[in-house]
């Protein structure tokens, strides 16, 4: 543990550092032996989500266990550069790869080194990062966005999803800081990157690009969050779905038409709200998803039906703990990599315009 981390992650009303501290020991609660974090002892494992709760520990200075995490990502990739989409108790449940899943090993690693310092742990898991965008870079298609999955024997879904597409793109922008860090160059990842980032910065295009989810928060909030989309852009689409989503005292809703409110979610838009300069909502989206702390555990629930006020699914997962660690890291300014998602996009005035021609 950190003492400076730990003493800085405090923003008092809303969550003290001793309750970060807890929140952090919650999600090394969770660590299995081998070093992956499953959504909670017991339960299933994704590749992002056991990322995300990699980055929480990272956040409260727990980098041992991070570490150990990130080791374990590169223990059990795959030849192609992906992971199962759902593995639990080291057995896989689905053998299929989830393109965001996959990438996402490039933020998490980039984060780390942003908190850290650690150049060394970039080398040593450069191999892994290389390979997981290079599988990540092979999914694109021709309009730019990625097919969201592909299949054991290696076929492309066919459609892509906007959420998934978002959070590849901070990958790739990661991935490509990694590359610099350690002297090396991919000019195949900015390209793609530059694709995927002209896919995702028109939202007028999105219902002919992604799959229609437009129900659900996460497809609203995530080109914010991500970079992809800044300035007038992001705060005309922050305004047009607020009502839909944000329901003040409660958090934000998974849905639009379920009375659900999830602590995931709710961290997330914290974190795209200060990204986009509106900390003064953040504070106040942060603060109402306290409701959803479990003292006892220091975890947090994963929602709330508002209307009956029934807590559901009764689980507490690691990366909804991590989530909101990253938010107040993000408003706190506590650590390096504080800035994440304030800085995501920021490559975009360097990388090049998209033409017919093909990537060197």
């Amino acid at each position: 543990m950190s003492p400076r981390t730990a003493e800085r992650l405090d923003l008092p009303g809303i969550l003290s550092a001793e309750q970060a501290r807890r929140t952090g020991d919650f999600i090394a609660s969770q660590q299995q032996v081998d070093g992956s974090i499953p959504w909670y002892a017991g339960a299933q494992l994704d590749h992002w989500d056991h990322i995300e709760a990699a980055m929480g520990l990272t956040v409260v200075g727990r980098y041992a266990e991070a570490q150990r995490a990130f080791d374990w990502s590169a223990a059990a990739q795959r030849p192609d550069g992906s992971w199962p989409m759902v593995m639990r108790g080291g057995s896989i449940e689905n053998a299929c790869a989830d393109t965001n899943q996959s990438a996402y090993l490039a933020v998490g690693l980039w984060h780390f080194h942003q908190v850290t310092g650690r150049t060394q742990v970039l080398a040593r898991l450069w191999p892994a990062v290389e390979r997981a965008l290079n599988f990540v870079v092979r999914t694109q298609r021709p309009d730019g966005a990625l097919a969201w999955a592909v299949t054991p024997d290696g076929r492309p879904d066919a459609f892509a999803l906007l959420t998934g597409s978002a959070s590849a793109a901070q990958s790739l922008e990661c991935g490509l800081q990694i590359a610099a860090a350690l002297g090396h160059d991919r000019p195949r990842w900015r390209w793609a990157r530059t694709r995927l980032a002209q896919a995702l910065a028109d939202p007028s295009a999105y219902d002919r690009v992604f799959a229609d989810r437009a129900r659900f928060s996460m497809d609203w909030y995530y080109p914010m969050l991500t970079g992809v989309l800044r300035g007038e852009a992001a705060q005309v689409r922050l305004r047009e779905s607020w009502d839909a989503f944000v329901w003040p005292g409660h958090g934000v809703r998974c849905v639009s038409d379920q009375p659900w409110v999830t602590a995931a979610e709710s961290a997330e838009l914290v974190a795209a709200l200060d990204a986009m300069g509106d900390s003064d909502r953040a504070l106040v989206v942060l603060a109402d998803l306290q409701s959803l702390r479990d003292e006892d555990s220091g975890g947090y629930w994963t929602g709330r039906n508002v209307v009956n006020d029934v807590v559901w699914p009764r689980e507490q997962t690691a990366w909804s703990a991590a989530a909101v660690l990253l938010a107040v890291d993000a408003l706190t300014g506590s650590t390096g990599g504080s800035p994440l998602f304030a800085d995501a996009g920021s490559c975009d005035d360097e990388l090049p315009e998209v033409s017919d021609g093909a990537a060197s």
